[in-house]
């Protein structure tokens, strides 16, 4: 501030120095937590666009070659949102895995019905789950994924045992469900491996509704005991 004399000796004030000028237009400190809406995108679908940016990331370029900051750029959102949502690449990958196998649909289409038909119930889910391409991609990418970097597969495990199995077996009516469910899992996972990443013939052009019957009768066992 500067200060000018007037002719009764009272100061007078006029203006504000370079200093104070700076210091009234600094813009507040960015506060941590939530970020604006700008930099969320701006949008109230911004949450799904991450996990389907994710999807696609995870896919094409497998989880040590994604990234956060790549998933963001991807979803056209600010990477701090990324972080509001799902905290680390780790959470973003496991609620990738629940988006691709969307639990809700998985147990009703197993579980519902007579069970005498739940092996088969099981082998034609999982089949057009894998047969569906939309869904094949992010799945294989998953698996891929699983298979070479133990984080993604503490993920998957996780998902898959949590999420699926102890759900199904807790349905189940027979000694060791768990055991008899994962079984059941570890031989779904046996045909995928063969036909749609090893691609093994006859299998990897064997039609489905094949596959299903000779399959269903094995995972019957499994699950129910008969």
């Amino acid at each position: 501030m500067t200060e000018e004399t007037t002719g009764t000796g009272e100061a007078t004030t006029e203006g504000t120095t370079g200093a104070g000028k700076a210091c009234a237009g600094e813009a507040a400190p960015r506060r941590r937590g939530r970020p604006s809406r700008k930099a969320a995108g701006d949008g109230p679908d911004a949450r799904t666009r991450i996990l389907e940016a994710a999807r696609t990331e995870f896919a094409e370029r497998g989880y040590d070659k994604t990234s956060v900051r790549g998933i963001a750029k991807a979803a056209g959102v600010d990477a701090a949102l990324v972080h509001h949502y799902f905290g680390t690449k780790d959470g973003v990958f496991a609620a990738a895995v629940e988006l691709t196998f969307e639990p809700a649909l998985v147990l009703p289409a197993v579980l519902g019905g007579p069970p005498e038909g739940l092996g088969e119930r099981l082998a034609a889910f999982f089949l057009s789950v894998w047969e569906d391409p939309g869904t094949r991609t992010p799945l294989l990418a998953i698996l891929r994924s699983a298979v070479t970097h133990e984080a993604a597969a503490n993920v998957l495990r996780d998902f898959v045992l949590r999420r699926l199995l102890e759900r199904i077996a807790a349905e189940l009516d027979v000694p060791d469900p768990t055991l008899r469910a994962e079984l059941a899992a570890s031989h779904m996972l046996g045909i995928v491996m063969l036909r749609y990443v090893v691609r093994a013939e006859p299998l990897a052009s064997a039609d489905p509704a094949e596959i299903v019957a000779m399959v269903a009768p094995t995972l019957q066992r499994y699950l129910a005991g008969s």
